[in-house]
């Protein structure tokens, strides 16, 4: 890409003019869409509670488990890419309606899996409710004025609260209902009843969003050919935001998985409580996103990613800490231990709520840069950003596990966290000073100024 590339210019979309009202009716399709994609978000990671009961009922083994989960973290990552771009082209009523009816019939037959193999494969299909964020995103920056996108964005995005929706209810449900059956016998209850309930859900959810959203849609990309709409993938930046989303989203959606066990395996807690306190970290991850968007708007995206990358390294860094003493063995073969370090239950729940606070914020500033670099192409942009942060949420976990059987450490797993946000802060820094030292030094007061197009090296 040429250094003097210049910035697309917008087409005459919501997503994209300055100063331009919002077209009646996005108030309804920022709130109903945003609770779409918090339903569906609690279905997509609703395996991380009904994990347990079904490997018990089928006896599987713990890398069975953790496939079960696994294959829907990766299927709602796979499609963000084209959701995105389909949202682009007929709008997000469409696309979000078929994506929550995509997910409720697969979910109410997880219901009545009696195998393995069949669970696997469900999970897998009721993954397709992760791809929703990119067209969401696409759906809702069509609609909004580019000078509240980031708050709107951010709202939206808030619905990454449903991942403590089954943490929350799932195991008193589970266990009221056990041995129970419900419809005449058509439903089991205990961990199946689950599924069914969010079936259910899914499908009114369904009938709100077609009849209660305005069916005179708004889509940015309009007729665009899909080359076009894929010329942007071409840019580096776009996959510097990817990298970034990863540290955000991607690592979110891992811990969010991963710390239930953390906290059963490391502070001895039953997995109610540590679904409770996974959840303590779920929220601010979720719901300061719209307070992210704000700052972005207020401030400058970039500013903001800034202050969350630092926030994140301060709290990673003391959380990767490996709780020990230092064991001195004196000339006479006695020996004394100096230095004991530990981090309790308590100060570490605290600091994960500072970090999954700074994630909330830092993904809502990801998603303001793109409506501002990219007006045209949200959907396809968003798509691949959203789609490789949600596989950073696939891949982050297994190596969280390889590297704490390569260390004998738990605490690695902030160690794995440390460094990834590290390369994103270091390589953000150096396209700024890169950007800076290639226009001048007078273009300081200008970070977020996207006429500066050094700055997508």
């Amino acid at each position: 890409m040429s250094p003097t590339a210049t910035r697309p210019q917008a087409l005459p979309t919501a997503g994209a003019r300055p100063g331009a009202a919002a077209h009646p009716g996005a108030g309804r399709v920022l709130w109903l869409s945003c609770t779409a994609f918090t339903l569906m978000f609690a279905a997509w990671l609703m395996f991380g509670i009904l994990g347990v009961p079904i490997q018990k009922e089928l006896g599987l083994t713990d890398p069975q488990l953790a496939w079960i989960s696994a294959v829907a973290v990766l299927n709602g990552s796979l499609w963000r890419l084209p959701a995105g771009m389909l949202t682009d082209r007929i709008g997000g009523r469409k696309v979000m309606t078929l994506l929550l009816l995509a997910t409720a019939v697969p979910a109410w037959f997880v219901a009545h899996a009696q195998s393995y193999g069949a669970i696997l494969a469900l999970a897998f299909l009721v993954g397709f409710a992760g791809n929703s964020f990119s067209s969401g995103i696409a759906w809702n920056a069509a609609w909004q004025p580019r000078e509240h996108q980031g708050f709107a964005l951010g709202v939206f995005g808030a619905g990454n609260v449903g991942a403590s929706v089954t943490k929350f209810i799932g195991p008193a449900l589970i266990a009221g209902t056990a041995g129970a059956t419900y419809l005449g016998g058509a439903v089991a209850g205990g961990w199946r009843l689950v599924p069914v309930i969010y079936a259910g859900l899914l499908l009114v959810m369904a009938a709100v969003l077609w009849f209660g959203t305005p069916r005179h849609d708004h889509s940015t990309g309009g007729t665009a050919t899909l080359g076009t709409q894929l010329a942007p993938l071409r840019q580096l930046r776009v996959w510097r935001f990817s990298l970034y989303y990863v540290a955000f989203f991607g690592a979110y959606v891992a811990l969010a998985a991963w710390l239930p066990k953390y906290y059963v395996d490391n502070y001895d807690v039953s997995l109610t409580e540590a679904g409770l306190l996974t959840a303590l970290y779920i929220f601010p991850a979720s719901l300061l996103r719209p307070v992210g968007g704000w700052f972005s708007d207020r401030f400058g995206a970039r500013r903001v990613m800034y202050w969350t990358f630092a926030v994140m390294l301060a709290a990673a860094g003391v959380l990767m800490m490996p709780d020990g003493h230092l064991v001195i063995t004196h000339a006479d073969g006695s020996e004394s231990s100096h230095l004991a370090y530990s981090l309790g239950v308590v100060p570490f729940t605290v600091l994960l709520v500072v970090l999954g606070s700074a994630m909330g914020v830092g993904k809502a500033a990801v998603y303001k840069h793109i409506p501002e670099y990219f007006p045209e192409n949200v959907g396809s942009v968003g798509g691949l950003v959203g789609m490789l942060g949600g596989l950073g949420g696939f891949f982050l976990p297994p190596l969280f596990a390889y590297t704490k059987a390569w260390s004998g450490f738990p605490t690695s797993t902030f160690l794995v966290l440390f460094l990834l946000v590290a390369l994103c802060a270091v390589w953000m820094h150096w396209t700024v000073v890169r950007m800076l030292h290639a226009e001048s030094p007078e273009l300081a007061h200008r970070l977020e100024s996207v006429t500066v197009t050094a700055a997508g090296r």
